[in-house]
């Protein structure tokens, strides 16, 4: 039968498993000190001391220290990736389809600025025209569309950053970690935008051109049928064009700012910082980040606005009808507003999925090859 201490304590944190040199008895912790207290009035022979071997079979169970991976998935294999990719689903698809109304206003600001002139107007005027139900237009393009941007984007950034710390080796990798982090992040999201274009084009008219239809079920043959299967991927450059320079700072900056909080601003290692800091910590950068985001990739957002929601239109007529100034500020408050909040979400919902599954929480720590290399040059 099973104690009821071990009742008392989560199963992922304990393993029936003593094959680790570096787990500890949780036994020994918990009753340290009454075991020293038995031990001095009552003195036993040696050979009749509990030994680790026979408080194993009595207790049957260990904790894991905090440098062990949980949960038996192994770093960089198969099912790493396959955790990344659904935590990516889960962290885009559901903070974009939430963020829907903000989406909604800000497309509209950017598509008809005379009429929806700020954001408390641009939810007036949504209200009274559609009502509260208009305000999650286009909310089903949203969800399909950016959780297979997610899946793509981050699985495919765990996937080219292994690779290309691999290919760079550990000293590179240490010192020009910065670049990894932007080349894994701008080849997975070349990636991610081929599978979000075509919801992204229907999201667009159906938030912008009311009547045109009333979701993704009967605007994705609407569209097919007025500009065919091809103008579906009209707006890829210029999505590639907004969202490359906006994953690459998504992920290099949060890699960044995240290190630098442990760092600066936590007396303790990551390793000894419980969860609950970590997640914290992880949507903090990831919110500073998402400013950043927004800064720099506005310009392209609005011409994708543009183009997605104007028939034959061109960059060049975006340029013209917009102005250069329009293009990097028209619609960027409530976007930087959206946008932080946003990627503060993804980070930290990414981030909660990993540690739910037996992960570490990304960004922190030196690049694990770096530490492979130190370890080495000790030994």
């Amino acid at each position: 039968m099973e104690s009821p201490k071990n009742s008392l304590i989560p199963s992922f944190l304990y393993s029936s498993s003593p094959s680790s040199p570096r787990s500890f008895l949780l036994d020994q912790v918990l009753n340290s000190n009454s075991n020293a207290a038995f031990a001095e009035k009552s003195p036993a022979p040696a050979a009749a001391r509990a030994s680790p071997t026979t408080m194993l079979s009595r207790k049957n169970f260990l904790i894991a220290s905090p440098t062990e991976p949980g949960k038996g998935i192994e770093m960089y294999s198969p099912a790493f990736y396959a955790a990344c990719t659904f935590g990516g689903i889960l962290s885009c698809g559901l903070t974009h389809m939430t963020v829907t109304p903000l989406d909604l206003v800000k497309c509209n600001m950017q598509i008809d600025p005379a009429k929806y002139k700020s954001i408390s107007s641009g939810f007036g005027i949504l209200l009274k025209e559609q009502g509260v139900k208009g305000f999650f237009r286009g909310w089903v393009p949203t969800l399909l569309g950016y959780s297979a941007q997610g899946a793509c984007k981050f699985g495919f950034y765990e996937y080219f950053k292994k690779t290309y710390s691999d290919l760079a080796g550990p000293e590179y990798t240490a010192k020009y970690k910065t670049l990894i982090y932007l080349a894994g992040s701008a080849s997975a999201e070349v990636i991610a935008d081929v599978a979000l274009c075509p919801f992204e084009a229907v999201k667009v008219r159906v938030q912008t051109q009311p009547g045109f239809a009333r979701g993704m079920s009967d605007g994705f043959p609407k569209f097919v049928k007025s500009e065919g299967f091809g103008g579906l991927y009209k707006g890829l450059g210029p999505l590639w064009g907004r969202q490359i320079p906006y994953t690459m700072m998504k992920f290099a900056s949060f890699e960044t700012i995240v290190e630098m909080i442990y760092k600066y601003a936590i007396p303790n290692p990551k390793s000894e910082c419980s969860k609950g800091l970590q997640l914290g910590v992880s949507f903090a950068g990831g919110y500073v980040a998402g400013v950043f985001c927004a800064i720099v990739s506005h310009p392209a957002d609005n011409l994708v606005s543009f183009l997605n929601n104007a028939k034959g239109a061109t960059v060049g007529d975006a340029v013209k009808k917009i102005g250069m100034v329009g293009l990097f500020t028209r619609g960027l408050p409530l976007r930087i507003v959206m946008i932080g909040t946003l990627t503060g979400a993804q980070w930290g919902l990414y981030d909660a999925f990993k540690v739910f599954v037996g992960l570490p929480t990304t960004g922190g720590v030196a690049p694990a090859p770096a530490i492979a290399a130190v370890t080495d040059a000790k030994a």
